[in-house]
């Protein structure tokens, strides 16, 4: 499924990866059903392993069997995120992407070391030919990788590979996602209350943290792309975020709307306090309120 076909704006979720309770393994009867609560409420795919999905705490085999969980159960486009710590670990994802038949792969610059733009490029192009011909997005979230991922890298990139289709922006605020929009690829914003302004200036959709648990929400406002509608996922992504803990958020909305994914957390993450808990069912209430699972 190429996401550039489809008739309206694509929302793609970046999914919560479902764990015991512990949080030790995989929990992989959890998969389908979660898809399709995320399906009956407007995405058009799923992007795994991702930020949202724990994926970097997660093995390398783990990453391949729960990807594969997901390529089973989705309808629409699975976007595998091959991101890892070195290029063979990311080589390796990627080609398993290739050939369980995912729609794409994403890969974020390796965090901790800030590699300078020809480690960049060696590690993005062999990433990008390990999966060729599946499609590939450069994936750019200073906040995660600890250092920008430039535009003229992603130039070269290009330039070096047959299967560059797009990006998956999480910069912000907009200032920071303005210089991709001009490289006249694809992109698909990540930070949910810049939606509307990256639409206005030619972004294709979204790749949403938020709709992991809110799919419905995040396709309203994605659909309606407008001020009221920035506002009210500014609204809401304050919520999720003011405990600090997102992803245990995420798990913890989830099941108040009845997608048993479990609240397990892969250490060092954490789960949400009981008073954290409470301060989040407060202030979702409004969002869950009109459109409950």
């Amino acid at each position: 499924m190429k996401l550039t076909d489809l008739d309206h704006r694509p929302l793609v979720v970046a999914a919560v990866t479902p764990l015991t309770e512990s949080g030790a393994t995989l929990d992989l009867e959890a998969v389908a059903p979660y898809v399709a609560f995320l399906e009956s409420h407007g995405a058009d795919g799923v992007f795994a392993c991702g930020t949202t999905g724990e994926g970097v705490l997660l093995s390398l085999d783990e990453r391949r069997r729960v990807t594969a969980a997901f390529r089973d159960a989705v309808s629409g486009a699975l976007i595998m995120h091959a991101g890892a710590q070195n290029t063979a670990d990311t080589v390796t994802l990627a080609a398993y992407a290739a050939e369980i038949g995912a729609d794409a792969v994403a890969v974020i610059p390796p965090p901790y070391f800030a590699l300078d733009a020809d480690a960049l490029i060696a590690h993005f192009v062999a990433a990008a030919l390990a999966c060729a011909p599946l499609p590939f997005y450069c994936y750019a979230f200073t906040a995660r990788s600890g250092y920008p991922l430039p535009v003229e890298v992603i130039r070269r990139i290009g330039a070096s590979v047959g299967n560059l289709a797009g990006l998956k922006v999480s910069e912000s605020p907009f200032e920071r996602v303005e210089p991709y929009l001009g490289l006249g690829l694809p992109v698909l914003i990540g930070s949910e209350p810049l939606i509307a302004d990256a639409i206005a200036r030619g972004a294709l959709g979204t790749v949403s943290g938020m709709a992991a648990a809110f799919p419905d929400v995040v396709r309203t406002a994605l659909d309606a792309a407008d001020e009221s509608s920035s506002i009210r996922l500014r609204t809401l992504r304050s919520a999720m975020e003011a405990s600090g803990q997102f992803v245990a958020a995420t798990k913890h909305v989830l099941g108040i709307r009845g997608v048993a994914v479990g609240h397990g957390m892969r250490a060092p993450l954490r789960g949400l306090t009981s008073s954290e808990a409470s301060a989040l069912d407060a202030a979702v209430a409004e969002f869950l309120a009109p459109a409950a699972a």
